[in-house]
């Protein structure tokens, strides 16, 4: 592993403030990419990847996280101009693992090329919704097909600190 890869995966914090600029499509593309070479059981690539930019649809998948939530002024996604969604094929081996391995990519990337990003959860429940389904199924997604999770990406408003590593995190047994 690369000096460089270590440094970006010690320096990967979550972002809950982003500015109103949206990320360069060669950004978005590379992360998106990033994503795609997770990998997955049994090699079955059964994840599909919807990054929305869209204002009006971003608005509503948010309005949807925030009834999840039970707080209709709640603002889930934090200002991010991108929302990438990750489905998982519930049809295919190990989905859940699948969908949070792809968003451990799409997170380490982004922060690889200097892009924020922030896992939220939530999306499992959004998009079980009938609003949720609709966008699904406008989106091309069959019924095997849940959502994993959302991530944001943009440009941080913040820096946040890292908080120091817990003790006993890791044991070896030789």
């Amino acid at each position: 592993m690369s000096k460089t890869t270590l440094k970006d995966l010690k320096a990967r914090r979550s972002i809950r403030s982003y500015k109103s600029e949206q990320i360069k499509d060669e950004e978005l593309d590379a992360i998106l990419e990033a994503g795609t070479w997770a990998p997955t059981g049994m090699g079955s690539q059964g994840v599909v990847i919807v990054a929305v930019q869209n204002k009006t649809v971003l608005s509503k998948i948010q309005k949807l996280n925030a009834d999840v939530l039970k707080d209709p002024k709640a603002k889930p996604f934090y200002g991010a101009p991108t929302v990438v969604n990750v489905f998982v094929d519930k049809s295919k081996p190990t989905p859940v693992e699948n969908g949070n391995l792809v968003i451990g990519n799409l997170l380490n990337a982004a922060a690889a090329i200097g892009v924020g990003s922030c896992y939220v959860y939530r999306a499992k429940e959004v998009f079980a919704s009938e609003d949720g389904k609709a966008l699904t199924k406008k989106w091309g997604l069959g019924k095997d097909f849940e959502a994993a999770g959302h991530v944001l990406l943009g440009y941080a408003a913040e820096a946040p600190k890292a908080a120091a590593r817990k003790d006993g995190y890791i044991i070896k047994v030789k």
